[in-house]
């Protein structure tokens, strides 16, 4: 296997992969003894996108799923890829509706950054932007925690957040709202509709001070219990399906 290719298992995993389009998914090996209607159902649009189809066994599913749940599936597909700066213009001057996107000021661990790509794909965000240094990128482990979110969501990795941000909210015309657990104000007492950009802190020091300063405003989750914050993808979850239920209100 080659170092722009990584190895997915199970039936949700590929269903999704194959979802996107058969480009991305190289070759898939299955248990043919396996009588599983959603394995047939894959494999028969697995061979209309003329994926390539090795018939094996159990055990090598085993070895190639490095004890993954397979279920009878396993998939070599194309590592996904950051995209840069030009790739965002596109995105915007394309986009039909309000943009909505995310924004992840410095989130480290590959676990999170899967998590929040998972999360900004069911709710719909248009594109998920990150800095370039001091930040996780698209790993293996965050392509396999995303569960598929990593080929559907543009992934846009930036020179200079805080100028990004100030482009956006200055020449796009975008309300930049950032995420900070001192801030006066609720998630549920904003308005989170029209062009959005939603911005989240890293895991431990949060919004950095010049990304701060880009935000026209900054709002809290309201916390009742012992507990002063919550994971950042968590915090992400909420946030962008507040902001999901405002839009389709």
């Amino acid at each position: 296997m080659n170092d722009n290719a990584r190895i997915i298992a199970g039936i949700h995993s590929v269903r999704a992969a194959l979802k996107h389009g058969g480009e991305q998914v190289q070759r898939i090996w299955f248990d043919a003894r396996r009588n599983d209607r959603r394995l047939g159902q894959l494999l028969s649009r697995a061979r209309k996108l003329y994926v390539e189809l090795i018939s094996t066994d159990k055990a090598e599913l085993d070895r190639l799923a490095q004890g993954g749940q397979h279920q009878g599936i396993v998939a070599q597909v194309k590592m996904a890829a950051a995209l840069n700066e030009r790739a965002l213009d596109e995105l915007l001057s394309n986009l039909e509706e309000a943009p909505f996107l995310l924004v992840l000021d410095g989130v480290q661990d590959p676990h999170n950054l899967g998590a929040c790509l998972r999360t900004a794909d069911a709710a719909g965000v248009h594109a998920v932007i990150a800095p370039k240094d001091r930040a996780v990128g698209l790993t293996p482990v965050a392509c396999k925690v995303a569960s598929g979110a990593a080929e559907s969501v543009p992934f846009i990795q930036v020179t200079n957040l805080a100028r990004t941000l100030r482009q956006l909210r200055d020449a796009c015309n975008l309300w930049v709202v950032g995420l900070a657990g001192e801030a006066e104000q609720s998630l549920y007492d904003s308005d989170l509709r029209g062009p959005l950009v939603v911005v989240m802190g890293s895991e431990e020091k949060g919004l950095r001070r010049l990304v701060r300063e880009q935000c026209d405003i900054l709002v809290s989750l309201p916390m009742r219990g012992a507990v002063e914050s919550l994971n950042v993808s968590v915090a992400t979850g909420i946030t962008l399906f507040e902001a999901l239920r405002q839009r389709n209100s």
